[in-house]
């Protein structure tokens, strides 16, 4: 994994597919400039999410992206995706690096300056780091000061992204806070034009990255 490829990191939902598929959406993201997508499935069911995961594995290699799979580090090891990304509450980084092996990349949520470096001894590559503003999106977030978010980076080599509420609109109160890049979910999936969203939103975060 290069830094890079935190710059514009998508996490999908399917709350606002409406009549399109997920699969539709994310080629929209994709041609739009994203440089990461975590498939993101809390319901489901797991024949489904594999094949879902299988066809959406296809578009990222042909936008030579890398897929990062939500929690589930058996569907990620079943299909070789790129790597995965666990909560606090999954399992710990060195146990995901002892079943997915040296190459994959893992991410882990951290709150806390402890979280980060614990994550970071333990072999994660990045961190999701938030959420950094309210966001509908996982109601039970709690947020974190962007000053929080600032020492966080500071504090652990390895690169983090900010998440949680992110949105063209506030990103750029984001700016000198130390991170790779910023994770976003309705600022993409939930726009009427994803892929034009997109592209406007990498340019903003592209920008503020560099102040």
């Amino acid at each position: 994994m290069k830094k890079e490829d935190l710059l514009l990191y998508a996490i999908t939902d399917r709350s606002w597919l409406g009549e399109e598929t997920l699969i539709a959406q994310v080629e929209k993201a994709l041609k739009g400039g994203i440089t990461m997508l975590q498939i993101r499935e809390k319901n489901l069911p797991e024949e489904e999410f594999l094949k879902e995961a299988l066809e959406i594995q296809k578009l990222c290699k042909l936008y030579n992206v890398p897929l990062i799979i939500n929690d589930n580090v058996e569907l990620a090891k079943k299909i070789d995706a790129d790597g995965v990304h666990v909560g606090q509450s999954d399992m710990e980084a060195g146990k995901v690096r002892a079943l997915l092996g040296p190459d994959k990349i893992i991410g882990v949520t951290a709150k806390t300056i402890e979280q980060a470096k614990y994550a970071q001894e333990n072999g994660a590559d990045y961190l999701g780091v938030g959420a950094v503003f309210s966001t509908g999106t996982k109601k039970d977030a709690l947020m974190i000061t962007h000053e929080k978010l600032q020492e966080i980076c500071s504090a652990v080599e390895i690169p983090a992204v900010a998440i949680g509420g992110i949105t063209r609109e506030n990103v750029e109160q984001l700016a000198g806070r130390g991170m790779a890049g910023v994770a976003v979910v309705s600022a993409i999936f939930a726009q009427k034009e994803i892929e034009d969203a997109t592209k406007e939103l990498k340019e903003v975060v592209t920008k503020m990255i560099k102040k």
